[in-house]
């Protein structure tokens, strides 16, 4: 058997450990947390019904969305880098498949991944803004999913009463403390026709993003999440409003 270099096998023990603490951590948060959830009832009825849907959240609030899923199984881009290596091994403990692309390098790539993900029957899950932003700007990519797949896309948002958030990243994730209360928001679908123009695949990411601006906002609401954040939030929302209204 031909044994990897030196520096290579460091690498994957680093990755290995790095994923496996990540993993241990939010699972402690999650038993030392509770949950609860706002509009559920249309996206938690189709995953009874096992009828594929396209998850979205923003990238400062990935690290406990692991936790409010209840679909048949679910499927994830991450990229290849060593941080997205880390996450990559913690999701995949918690049970969620990872293809490999970005935004920025492999997108056909993953995008041939989350298609078969789709055939399987698997539910796929996108962050719009990742991997390094702008924060909270949608890309593209989402809708050609949905146009490909005809899944409707789920903007979701969670926020929590105790938490501590990474100021100096340029998601700002936002971490739980335990014992916090954690609020989650689904908002209204975004449908995406086969037929859908250039244009029209433009309002329709202009929408999903002022949705996904807004149900994150709420559930900062509800946690009692100081309103400068969401302020700012809302204020693209408003923006994004005038836009769909031209």
């Amino acid at each position: 058997m031909k044994l990897l270099p030196a520096g290579s096998r460091r690498e994957s023990a680093v990755v290995w450990l790095g994923g496996l603490l990540i993993y241990l951590v939010l699972t402690f948060l999650r038993r030392t947390t509770r949950m609860s959830l706002e509009n559920e009832s249309e996206v938690f009825a189709r995953f009874a019904a096992g009828e594929p849907v396209i998850l979205t959240f923003w990238h400062g609030r990935l690290a406990m969305m692991p936790f409010v899923y209840r679909g048949r199984g679910a499927c994830i881009m991450n990229s290849r880098h060593r941080d997205g290596a880390l996450v990559s091994r913690a999701i995949e403990r918690l049970g969620i498949e990872v293809v490999h692309g970005s935004s920025t390098r492999g997108w056909v790539r993953g995008l041939k991944g989350l298609l078969a993900a789709h055939e399987r029957g698997l539910d796929i899950v996108v962050v719009p803004d990742g991997p390094k932003g702008p924060r909270c700007q949608a890309k593209s990519g989402v809708l050609q999913l949905a146009r490909a797949t005809g899944a409707p896309i789920y903007p979701v948002g969670y926020s929590a009463t105790r938490y501590t958030y990474l100021s100096r990243s340029w998601d700002r994730l936002l971490i739980p403390k335990p014992f916090a209360r954690l609020h989650y928001v689904a908002g209204e679908p975004v449908r995406v026709p086969a037929s859908a123009t250039p244009e029209a695949l433009e309002e329709a990411r202009c929408l999903l993003e002022q949705r996904l601006i807004t149900v994150t906002a709420r559930a900062d609401e509800l946690a009692g999440v100081p309103s400068a954040l969401s302020a700012e939030w809302l204020g693209q929302a408003s923006d994004l409003d005038r836009k769909l209204a031209v």
